[in-house]
C-alpha cells in the first residue's frame, strides 16, 4: 500500500515524467490500475510489439503506434490528459528526435496534462530530460510478506498434494524467509517453489541451493561469483588465533543476538603465497554458515566513463541484498591501485568502495587477501574500515603436521601408516601449498613404481622440491619482516 500512495503521491506532483527501474511489469500496471479512477485520468499500456493500449474493457491495441516516434507524436497531438505506461523504452532514449519530443511532452505538462511512466530494467535518461523526470523504486516485501508467501505457495501444493502438507520447522522457515529477503515477490515466489515441489519440504539442505539461485537471479556478470562450496576450518591446518577471533565475533553478525555488540566489518589476511590464506577465506563463511561471494575487482573496469563505477555500485548493492553474507576479495590490491593510468577511475573506484565501506550497515563481512599490502592505500586497511590484519605465515612444524594429515585424509590415505613427525621437519619452510602437492606427486610416483604411498616416498618428493621461501628468499624475509611488529599473527 505504500508504493501506491508514493507513487499516486508523484503523479499528482504532477512530475511529467516518472522513471521505474523493475523487472515487475505487472505490478506496475496494476498499481496504477488501482489508483487511475481517483486521478481522473486514462491509463494507456505500450510495448514495441503491440502498440498502444486503452487498459479498459473492451479496447484493443493500435498497432499503428508501435513505432516509438508515431506514438510519442500521438501523445503529443492528444489534449486529454492521461497516463502513459511506456515499456522497454530505454533503447529509444539515445535518437535526439524521440528525446525531442519526450522533452515537449514534458514541456507543456500545465497544457496536456500527461504523465509518462517509464519501465525497464535499466534506464539511463539523457541529461536534456533530467530536469523533467522522477525516479521512483519498488518496494521489496519485507520478512512477514515473505513469510507469507512460503505459507501461500505451500498451501498451494497442498492442494495439488491432496492429504499432504509441506514439513518444515520454524528455524529452517526463519532461514528461509531470511535468504529470500531483498529479493523482488516474483523471485521470491520462484524460489520458494523450488524449495517446495521437489519433495514437499522445506529442509536445511534447500538452503544452499536457494542462495545460490538467488545470486543467479542478480545477474552479475561475472563480476560476483557464488562459491557454492565453503571450506570447513578443520580442513585448515593451524590459524588457531584466527579460529578463536572469528569464534567470538559469530553472535554479533547474526541479526538476532548480540544487538549491543557492533557487527564485525571485515579482516585482511596477508602472508606467503600458498599459506591458505584463500582457503582461510572460504572457510569463514563455513564457520558462520552463511554465503560466500568473490569479488573479482578487475572484472568491474569497463572502457566507457562512469561505467566502472555503476558496476561497482550494482555489485556492492547485489552483495547486500545477499546479506548475511561473506565478501571475499582476491589480491585486492591488483583492483585498487591509484596511478594516474585510466583517466581517474581506479581513484574513483577506491572512493566509492571506502564511501561503502563507511556506510554499509548490511551484514556483508569483507575477507581481503593480499600478497603485497604495502601496494593498497592506507586509508582501505586502518581501524573502522576493517577490524583487524592477520599475517598468515610459513607454517610451524606443529601445523605441519596438521596440514600432512589433512592432505593424506582427503586423498584416502591414512595418517597413522606415515611418519607425520619426520614429514614435518623435512618440510621446513614449506608452505600449505607445497605440502599439498608433495603428497599429490607422491600418489603419482608410487602409481608409476607399482608401490603403496609411503614415508620414503613422500620424503623423495620434498627433497627434489625447492620451495617459495627458498627460491625467493629475500622477498618472502621481507615480508615477514614488515609484518612482525604490523599485524596479528593467524597462527
Amino acid at each position: 500500500m505504500r508504493d501506491l500512495h508514493d507513487l499516486e503521491l508523484i503523479i499528482k506532483s504532477r512530475i511529467p515524467i516518472i522513471i521505474i527501474e523493475s523487472h515487475e511489469e505487472a505490478r506496475v500496471v496494476d498499481m496504477c490500475a488501482r489508483m487511475v479512477s481517483r486521478l481522473a485520468k486514462p491509463l494507456y499500456k505500450w510495448t514495441v510489439t503491440e502498440g498502444l493500449l486503452k487498459l479498459q474493457a473492451g479496447y484493443q491495441a493500435q498497432k499503428h503506434n508501435a513505432k516509438p516516434s508515431e506514438l510519442l507524436a500521438q501523445i503529443k497531438a492528444t489534449s486529454k490528459a492521461g497516463i502513459y505506461l511506456l515499456f522497454d523504452f530505454h533503447p529509444y532514449l539515445e535518437d535526439p528526435i524521440h528525446i525531442r519530443y519526450l522533452k515537449e511532452i514534458a514541456q507543456r505538462y500545465n497544457e496536456l496534462g500527461h504523465t509518462l511512466i517509464l519501465i525497464s530494467h535499466r534506464l539511463e535518461i539523457p541529461a536534456e530530460l533530467k530536469k523533467f523526470c522522477a525516479r521512483f523504486e519498488l518496494t521489496l516485501p519485507d520478512s512477514k510478506a515473505l513469510e507469507q508467501l512460503v505459507i501461500t505457495e505451500a498451501n498451494s501444493w497442498s492442494r495439488e498434494n491432496p492429504g499432504r502438507k509441506v514439513k518444515t520447522d520454524p528455524q529452517t522457515l526463519g532461514l528461509l524467509v531470511n535468504n529470500l529477503s531483498g529479493l523482488t515477490e516474483g523471485d521470491a515466489k520462484q524460489l520458494i517453489r523450488g524449495a517446495i515441489y521437489d519433495d514437499g519440504a522445506i529442509t536445511s539442505n534447500d538452503l544452499p541451493k536457494v542462495m545460490k539461485a538467488k545470486h543467479d537471479l542478480l545477474g552479475q556478470d561475472g563480476i560476483l561469483s557464488f562459491e557454492y562450496d565453503t571450506a570447513k576450518f578443520s580442513d585448515v591446518g593451524g590459524l588457531a588465533n584466527l579460529k578463536d577471533w572469528l569464534n567470538k565475533r559469530k553472535i554479533a553478525f547474526d541479526n538476532n543476538q548480540a544487538s549491543d555488540l557492533d557487527k564485525p566489518k571485515g579482516i585482511a589476511l596477508v602472508g606467503v603465497q600458498g599459506c591458505g590464506k584463500s582457503l582461510a577465506a572460504k572457510a569463514v563463511a563455513g564457520l558462520w554458515g552463511i554465503p560466500l561471494l568473490r569479488l573479482d575487482l578487475a572484472a568491474l573496469y569497463n572502457k566507457y566513463i562512469g561505467e566502472t563505477e555503476r558496476n561497482l555500485r550494482e555489485t556492492l548493492k547485489a552483495a547486500e541484498v545477499m546479506a548475511p553474507c561473506v565478501l571475499w576479495i582476491d589480491e585486492i590490491e591488483k583492483g585498487l591501485a591509484t596511478a594516474d593510468v585510466d583517466n581517474g577511475t581506479s581513484r574513483r573506484v577506491l572512493g566509492s568502495f571506502l564511501t561503502w565501506m563507511a556506510e554499509n550497515k548490511a551484514p556483508v563481512f569483507i575477507v581481503a587477501t593480499s600478497n603485497d599490502i604495502e601496494a593498497l592505500p592506507p586509508e582501505v586497511v586502518r581501524k573502522g574500515r576493517l577490524d583487524e590484519i592477520f599475517f598468515v605465515d610459513l607454517p610451524s612444524r606443529k601445523t605441519r603436521q596438521r596440514i600432512f594429515t589433512v592432505h593424506l585424509k582427503k586423498r584416502g590415505l591414512d595418517p597413522t601408516a606415515f611418519d607425520i613427525k619426520r614429514l614435518a621437519k623435512a618440510s621446513e619452510n614449506f608452505s600449505g601449498a607445497e605440502i599439498e602437492q608433495a603428497v599429490v606427486s607422491t600418489l603419482y610416483s608410487s602409481r608409476t613404481n607399482n608401490a603403496s604411498p609411503n614415508t620414503e616416498l613422500v620424503l623423495a618428493e620434498i627433497t627434489q622440491t625447492r620451495p617459495l621461501a627458498i627460491v625467493m628468499a629475500e622477498k618472502i624475509n621481507a615480508l615477514r619482516a614488515w609484518a612482525t611488529d604490523r599485524t596479528v599473527p593467524a597462527d
